[in-house]
């Protein structure tokens, strides 16, 4: 049987972040990592442009074989853990075993499949579009059948990243979304509206609340049926309504869960010696000060420093963070971050500043006078001023009126705060 001093299970940048942390305190003790994928590492936030050749397969890694080498990392490629012997302190996989002193699990996110009558009698045509090996299979697909025409199903940030890819490969796209708004989870109506506006002149069609309830076809796929009973021929489907966190291999332990693994500051799971970080871990909330699921890219590789440290025995404190979204959607610079759809406005202080026709959108959202969070359009390059200003909960009611100006900056706000920010030659924000 192997034996290694830490085990981390899942090599994404959340697995990757731990190592450097492990690595930063012990120098020696030896790590093993499993991971599920064919490829070393990656960046997910690249799949889209990797999708639409904008990419090569090389320089997606973020980290190379030398990081692994140089670290004294083994990793096991093509590799499941598929049980969990918390008592033994063991994981197992591919009919053999690992003990461990330490363990982290970063399984991350899979994808919600809804359910669709006929989905799985169909088997060629149908996807998601969360990994490189689904990536992988979507483009192999196109390119052997000449697919010129694709319905995604779900408009949120998966479903419109898929679709530019899609639109970059010259394949026309009709989303389907049950919500009323494209991005439903993070953007306004407004917002929302002016994404579908830049969608509409690339081609794409956007159907909204409706949903697929069967897809059609002997063996491959041929036409998807809508709830509204409007049939759309398609020899592609992309299911894309979102991700849940991976929770299978701890469903039969005593780690506790709820939506995903409950991590204390140090992102401790309940049992000792086993950690939790990424899209599977229920950690920390800055915002709505509870524990929840925040699958993004630096959330992710946040607690997996935490978890590190503290897996290497340096008491490491997660502050908690919260929601936030920065991306390039149809040509369009967005940031989104903290509570942007308040469910009661009444409560909140709305501040709106826009310009639709050069796709131009800044909404803040306050309480007390403190921003509590934000969406940007077109011009986002002091958005990080304002996440500063939401992690020091700064009162803005001196300064409240120029929170939407062009000329809004650093030297805007009080001379007491800017001198918190200087730090020797760099200001943080």
């Amino acid at each position: 049987m192997t034996q290694t001093k830490y085990l981390i299970i899942g090599n994404s940048i959340a697995g990757i972040n731990c190592i450097e942390a492990i690595r930063e305190v012990d120098k020696k003790g030896k790590v093993v990592v499993i991971s599920e994928e064919e490829i070393l590492n990656y960046s997910r936030p690249l799949i889209s442009y990797y999708l639409g050749g904008k990419i090569p397969k090389e320089k997606m890694s973020f980290r190379d074989e030398e990081f692994y080498r140089e670290n004294k990392v083994k990793v096991l490629l093509n590799t499941k853990a598929d049980k969990l012997d918390i008592k033994k302190k063991e994981t197992h996989f591919n009919h053999q075993k690992i003990k461990f002193e330490k363990l982290l699990i970063a399984t991350g996110g899979k994808p919600i499949i809804p359910p669709i009558e006929n989905l799985e009698k169909i088997k060629e045509g149908i996807f998601t579009f969360t990994n490189f090996s689904s990536t992988q299979k979507l483009i192999d697909y196109i390119e052997k059948n000449k697919i010129k025409e694709a319905v995604v199903l779900g408009a949120g940030l998966i479903g419109l990243k898929c679709t530019e890819g899609l639109v970059e490969r010259k394949v026309k796209v009709t989303l389907v979304e049950l919500a009323d708004k494209i991005l439903a989870n993070t953007f306004d109506k407004e917002a929302s509206q002016i994404l579908e506006n830049a969608l509409s002149k690339l081609g794409c069609k956007v159907i909204k609340e409706d949903t697929i309830v069967r897809v059609e076809g002997v063996r491959r796929l041929t036409k998807v049926i809508l709830r509204s009973e409007r049939e759309l021929p398609t020899q592609l489907l992309i299911i894309a309504v979102g991700v849940r966190p991976n929770l299978d291999l701890i469903k039969d332990t005593p780690i506790s869960f709820e939506r995903g693994i409950i991590v204390n500051d140090c992102m401790q799971t309940n049992v000792k010696d086993i950690y939790a970080a990424g899209d599977v871990a229920q950690g920390k909330d800055f915002l709505m000060q509870k524990n929840s699921v925040i699958a993004i890219w630096p959330i992710a590789a946040r607690q997996g420093k935490i978890a590190g440290f503290n897996m290497a025995g340096k008491k490491v404190s997660y502050e908690g963070l919260f929601i936030m979204n920065s991306v390039e959607l149809v040509e369009i610079p967005t940031i989104s971050f903290g509570i942007t759809n308040p469910s009661n406005e009444k409560d909140y202080e709305i501040l709106i500043k826009k310009d639709k026709e050069n796709n131009f959108y800044r909404k803040i959202v306050l309480r007390d006078n403190r921003i509590l969070g934000a969406i940007f359009l077109g011009k986002i390059e002091r958005a990080g001023i304002f996440l500063g200003l939401i992690k020091d909960k700064i009162d803005v009611s001196s300064f409240k009126e120029d929170l939407l100006s062009d000329e809004f900056g650093f030297l805007i706000l009080p001379a007491e705060y800017r001198k918190h920010l200087v730090k020797g030659e760099g200001i943080e924000v």
